[in-house]
């Protein structure tokens, strides 16, 4: 094998004007690091592309010697998708270059791109685009995907904002993907993941936010949190479009707000962000106070990059880490029984349940505009996250997950997830996440872009016969 790995990458770099990383190179260990650290895979080669050109050279050299194709982007995915063992990872991390139009409001984002790379930039002329929750995720995956964050309420998801891409097939061909260029590449694109290209470069619409915007913090604990999560279903029913709504099942950290004898402790937190200003945060805050008083409460201005990043330090690069996700029609007493039961047997003070409030913009576009594989219709998406510091904590961890999911299916409105929060693929739950007619439109695309099924370490949709 040994040898098969020195004569792959002696013959890529003979093929390849961009970097080529080994096994022995000083920067092997580095390029096939990801976040997850519950994943140690050792690629045969790496190429570290710079350009779309750089790219397809590395495809053709892949499908030229038979070597298995990964793609890292920002390397945050749960799965461990951009690397693999013995094959080749073809490395976007150097293309990260985010530009900003700022009268046309648009972003144009490289492969590599993180959502601090682009939030950083955007900001810079009180613009953004809906992102993730933790700023280290790269945008291709995110976006590809669908892309859940704190402005899909008041404009949909990462994959609805984007307008355009830059494509390289498995052919080696550098396309552009539109409304009006491929068309169907485009919508294939937006929410089907990395099943039919390399996406090099993202272009975005871009959505007046910040630089401030007024942050609502409330928590309360794991024995309150049946009248809490009520609490909250009403709250987050009732809040006017200008606030967000997001709901932690969480262990509080030991940060400045919070009084050191409770640092660690396990409850369930409503996180409300206002982007308009006025007195709602604040109207908001006191109904909440009149109906059940937090144990820790934070209201605070904040700018929205640090709303943007202000999980980070709860899931740091090397962590080991799963998840599964489930999509509710709303927090039923039901649901909420199974959760204020399950959420406490977590062992790890850094797992936690991300819990979605869907509706608004989400809800605007036709559930055929887009491969967006959830329901465009007003739900929840529960996500269960086990983050382990540690590796012995990683397999209690996973067993606190499945065993959680598994007592939420029953009270799902049917076996579809969100495809960004699977660390798995197994059975027909690809399938089951994009619907029979989705699912056989992306089958079909597939076909025309990657008939051979060359980029399959994803969730993968193989092509239609």
């Amino acid at each position: 094998m040994s040898q098969l790995i020195d004569g792959s990458a002696k013959a890529l770099r003979a093929a390849f004007t961009g970097e080529v990383i080994a096994p022995g190179d000083a920067a092997y260990d580095g390029a096939r690091a990801i976040w997850n650290g519950a994943i140690d895979r050792r690629p045969a080669v790496v190429a570290r592309c710079t350009t779309a050109q750089h790219v397809g050279e590395a495809i053709g050299f892949a499908r030229r010697t038979s070597l298995e194709i990964s793609v890292r982007g920002g390397g945050h995915n749960f799965a461990g998708l951009a690397v693999g063992d013995d094959g080749l990872m073809i490395d976007l991390s150097a293309m990260n270059a985010v530009s900003v139009d700022p009268e046309a409001r648009r972003a144009r984002c490289g492969g590599g791109a993180t959502w601090a790379d682009l939030d950083g930039t955007a900001q810079l002329h009180a613009l953004g685009v809906p992102g993730g929750f933790i700023s280290h995720t790269g945008i291709a995956g995110l976006t590809l995907g669908g892309g859940m964050g704190w402005l899909t309420r008041r404009h949909g998801l990462s994959c609805d904002n984007l307008v355009g891409a830059e494509v390289v097939t498995a052919a080696g061909r550098v396309l552009t993907a539109s409304a009006t260029e491929n068309p169907d590449l485009f919508w294939a694109l937006r929410g089907g993941g990395g099943n039919f290209g390399v996406v090099t470069e993202f272009e975005f619409e871009l959505h007046p936010v910040g630089p401030m915007v007024e942050l609502g913090l409330f928590f309360w604990p794991a024995e309150q949190g049946r009248e809490a999560l009520a609490l909250m279903r009403t709250v987050c029913d009732s809040v006017p479009p200008a606030i967000a709504s997001f709901i932690g099942g969480m262990s509080l950290p030991p940060a400045p707000w919070v009084p050191e004898a409770l640092h660690g402790a396990t409850g369930f937190a409503l996180l409300l962000a206002d982007f308009e200003g006025g007195t709602a945060l604040a109207d908001t805050a006191a109904s909440v106070r009149a109906a059940q008083h937090p144990l820790v409460e934070m209201v605070t201005p904040i700018p929205y990059v640090e709303l943007q990043r202000m999980f980070d330090a709860g899931v740091p690069w090397g962590v080991h880490a799963y998840e599964k996700a489930i999509y509710l029609d709303s927090l039923s007493d039901a649901a909420i029984e199974v959760i204020t039961e399950h959420l406490p047997r977590k062992a790890s003070p850094l797992s936690f349940m991300p819990t979605f409030m869907l509706e608004g913009a989400y809800t605007t576009p036709g559930q055929m505009d887009t491969a967006f594989g959830g329901e465009r219709r007003r739900c929840v998406n529960v996500n269960l996250s086990a983050v382990a510091p540690v590796p012995e904590l990683y397999e209690p961890e996973r067993a606190w997950v499945r065993s959680f999911w598994d007592a939420l299916r029953p009270h799902a409105r049917n076996a579809g997830s969100y495809v960004n929060f699977m660390s798995e693929y197994e059975g027909d739950r690809v399938a089951a996440a994009y619907g029979p007619e989705k699912y056989a439109r992306l089958a079909t695309i597939k076909a025309e872009y990657d008939p051979e099924n060359l980029f399959h370490r994803n969730m993968n949709i193989p092509p239609a016969s």
